[in-house]
């Protein structure tokens, strides 16, 4: 028996201060021995989306926990636990169906943003709707419309929670002629400090809504400050440019029982 933490995500695989088995949806597939280590571990690291509910459903202890896997992808869910939570959030409405889609311009006026509200991340599958024209284009796309008032930023703030700390936190600004802030949609990234209300806004979010592993979106408007989503597959490009071996830190962080 090994004292090493197990994990069954492949993300740190290179390391071998983790004992890491791998993904099987057959959990006959493991070995004895695995499943012998995987039942009597206290805690299961980085359990797969697929493995997360089983543990949560056992009372098995996981990083990242359940909660952060749930809300993975899902802004329509993250939008009702915001407002359920009283975490501030731009408005935001969510439309179903073809007669509740024809009634979007009754709550909201041009311009506004338009998004997928499932599956999608890295800027992608997000629009400014500025006219009808916009709106019909973007109402071609299947499944509900997520619509949420547009605030004019030229940068945003990320802040990345893993465990119960903030591990890295910048700006994020827009390249010019795109609104979108994200680095893969040719943002950049500046490590200028940012306010303390920020910081303390991210850590509650992160706190009420059980997340321990993810990067929290965060905009200042007219002195006032909104969470826009918590992104649980968020890029390593911040850690990066800070210098910062992401992986390395994650195994570090789980040896010594921080995480």
């Amino acid at each position: 028996m090994t004292s090493r933490p197990v994990a069954l995500g492949a993300r740190l695989i290179k390391y071998p201060s983790i004992q890491t088995l791998g993904f099987k949806p057959n959990f006959q597939d493991y070995s004895t021995w695995e499943q012998n280590l995987i039942l009597n571990a206290k805690k299961i690291y980085y359990p797969t989306a697929f493995y997360a509910d089983l543990f949560n459903a056992m009372g098995k202890e996981t990083f990242p926990s359940f909660h952060t896997y749930k809300f993975a992808l899902n802004k329509i869910k993250q939008t009702a636990a915001f407002n359920m939570l009283g975490i501030p959030h731009p408005e935001t409405k969510i439309f179903y169906g073809k007669k509740q889609k024809q009634t979007i311009l009754l709550s909201f006026a041009f311009p506004f943003i338009a998004k997928k509200g499932r599956g999608s991340a890295k800027g992608n599958d997000v629009y400014l709707i500025q006219n009808n024209e916009d709106l019909s284009l973007y109402l071609k796309n299947k499944g509900p419309a997520y619509i949420q008032e547009y605030f004019p930023i030229k940068r945003d703030m990320r802040v990345v929670i893993i465990g119960k700390k903030i591990r890295l936190a910048y700006w994020r600004t827009a390249v010019k002629d795109n609104f979108k802030t994200n680095i893969s949609q040719g943002g950049t990234i500046s490590f200028d400090p940012l306010p303390q209300k920020a910081l303390d806004l991210a850590r509650m979010t992160a706190f009420k809504c059980g997340w321990n592993d993810v990067g929290i979106d965060i905009i200042e408007h007219q002195n006032q400050f909104y969470v826009l989503e918590g992104n649980m597959k968020y890029g390593t490009k911040g850690f990066q440019k800070a210098g910062v071996n992401y992986k390395k830190m994650l195994a570090d962080l789980i040896v010594e029982g921080r995480i």
